[in-house]
């Protein structure tokens, strides 16, 4: 079934792609910040599943840190240094956070760390697996973005445009190379996200509008291994982007209170 590497692999989507992934039979590769809770997660899908997870702890605001998972990454069977290691066939760029302030008013390191972890993480674990998948002709990535990249609703925003723009210019330049790449856009989903940032579900937008989380990993999943390239979850929120694309930039601006 082949091995998948998450990142915010312990809570959120990250966890339910990890859970989907366990049951379909692939073993995982799980990145977060807390060791204490990827182990945790790790014995839960090991036990309930009988996969193979291997625990990686990595802060990707951290260059260091960023390196270690991009080496697992690079690793590629049958080449010397990777001992016992499988390669990683699917890679999901999951982790991600929202600071809850707008930029005006944030610190400078907030921005800073938002941007290594969402953007520059991104880029470099993508750049990572690329290079071992397309050797072995096969593989994918699933980078997650979100529909707030076609808003201007701050730099959350800003940062998950740029993973949107940069996974359509990679999945064209992966053609024919037997490796995929899907962003993953969906809307807003029941997850601890909106908490930690400080920001009540109730406050955004009313019930109707949100996601479960199972149901968008479920749907991504399916793009995934047909090799769709963006991944828009749910009718509400594919008519959601379609508006936002012809919408004057004025009016875009005027709407982006999400931050």
């Amino acid at each position: 079934m082949g091995t998948a590497l998450i990142t915010g692999g312990s809570a959120g989507l990250g966890h339910e792609f990890a859970r989907q992934l366990a049951a379909a039979g692939h073993d995982l590769v799980l990145v977060a910040r807390t060791e204490e809770r990827l182990n945790e997660v790790a014995e839960e899908l090991r036990s309930a599943h009988g996969v193979a997870v291997e625990v990686l702890p990595a802060n990707l605001a951290v260059p260091d840190d960023v390196e270690r998972v991009a080496q697992r990454l690079a690793v590629v069977g049958g080449r010397p240094g990777g001992g016992d290691l499988r390669p990683v066939d699917l890679l999901v760029n999951n982790a991600g956070f929202a600071s809850g302030t707008n930029f005006v008013t944030s610190r400078i390191t907030t921005e800073r760390r938002s941007i290594a972890v969402m953007v520059s993480a991104v880029v470099e674990l993508t750049h990572a697996a690329v290079g071992q998948m397309t050797d072995r002709k096969q593989g994918a990535i699933c980078n997650v973005a979100s529909v707030a990249a076609l808003t201007a609703s701050g730099t959350y925003a800003a940062a998950k445009s740029y993973v949107r723009v940069f996974t359509e210019s990679l999945a064209w330049q992966l053609k024919g190379t037997g490796v995929t790449a899907t962003v993953l856009c969906p809307g807003f989903v029941h997850t601890e996200f909106h908490e930690r940032a400080g920001v009540g579900e109730s406050s955004i937008v009313p019930s109707w509008g949100w996601l479960d989380a199972e149901d968008v990993v479920r749907v991504a999943l399916a793009d995934v291994r047909r090799g769709v390239v963006i991944s828009t979850p749910s009718v509400r929120f594919k008519v959601a982007s379609a508006a936002l694309r012809v919408m004057p930039r004025w009016a875009v601006r005027a709407i982006g209170s999400y931050r």
